[in-house]
């Protein structure tokens, strides 16, 4: 049964405002007052081969099933059971985020063309739930021709003057600043989102540390890269060679402790480790206890 919290005035309607917390942290986001300056880098290679030989595994029931997949439902089981990687940071302010999404760049099909979609999913979502969505939500963009939300924002931005356009975008900081940026720009923008992905693996290159956006509420950026293979020394003295791949983040330090976050990745390692724990939803959606209110069902 889903549970949430109630409103509050304190609240925005993307988040609830997070006011159970240490005193250091919540002092921190007055003296760390950009993303910029609360960056943390973290890097880990993970292991492959056993999640190429899952996807050949179910590759009949989701024949565009890829790792890609698996990394986002991974990171979005990460955010059920670790929901302070959720939080974000707003006007010295700690939220926590009340829904999960997900910012991608992906390219037009002949014109090479870039653009953002931001898809919506539930924290009980499985893999079978993401290969859906992400499927539904890429071939409705990736066409040519498409046009979503932020395509049409943005081309109407473009064309306005230079000192128009310096004013909108200083209003629009100041409005989302007290939470009231209008909602259809909230869901246009890619930069109001759980997390942003990149995959430079389609590139052929490695992962890179992306940085965060002052403009929005990303508090984690992750980028994806190419399948490298390494020697590893077995437990008997042996050596074999491994497939894996690097992904880099870029976390806002100010959401959540390093325990927090160690214990996250842990929790992330683990699935992507045995993607078949991804197949059926968790068994408890942990919800963020430092909103400090009673839960409602």
């Amino acid at each position: 049964m889903k549970q949430y919290y109630k409103r509050h005035f304190l609240d925005r309607y993307d988040g609830w405002r997070v006011r159970k917390v240490d005193a250091v942290y919540a002092a921190i986001p007055f003296f760390m007052r950009t993303r910029n300056d609360s960056q943390n880098l973290y890097e880990e290679l993970f292991p492959i081969d056993e999640i190429e030989a899952f996807i050949r595994k179910h590759r009949e029931e989701m024949p565009e099933l890829s790792i890609m997949h698996v990394i986002i439902a991974a990171i979005i089981r990460m955010i059920s059971q670790k929901p302070y990687t959720n939080r974000f940071v707003v006007w010295n302010k700690i939220y926590a985020r009340n829904h999960i999404n997900l910012s991608l760049m992906i390219k037009r099909k002949l014109s090479n063309e870039e653009t953002s979609v931001k898809p919506d999913f539930e924290p009980d979502a499985t893999l079978q739930d993401v290969v859906k969505i992400m499927s539904e939500c890429v071939n409705e963009n990736i066409q040519e021709g498409a046009n979503n939300s932020t395509d049409s924002t943005t081309r109407l931005l473009a064309k306005l003057p230079s000192f128009v356009m310096r004013t909108i975008t200083w209003i629009l900081f100041k409005l989302d600043n007290i939470g009231k940026l209008p909602k259809g720009l909230h869901k246009t923008s890619p930069w109001h989102c759980s997390a942003f992905l990149t995959n430079l693996g389609s590139l052929g290159i490695g992962p890179i540390y992306h940085h965060l956006y002052e403009f929005g509420t990303c508090s984690m950026f992750c980028a994806m890269g190419n399948k490298i293979k390494k020697n590893v020394l077995n437990d008997d003295g042996t050596v074999s060679v491994k497939k894996f791949i690097g992904l880099k983040f870029v976390l806002d330090e100010r959401i959540c402790d390093g325990k927090y976050y160690a214990q996250s990745f842990k929790v992330l390692r683990k699935y992507l480790k045995n993607p078949e724990l991804l197949m059926t939803p968790p068994e408890e959606i942990v919800v963020d206890d430092g909103v400090g209110r009673p839960l409602y069902t």
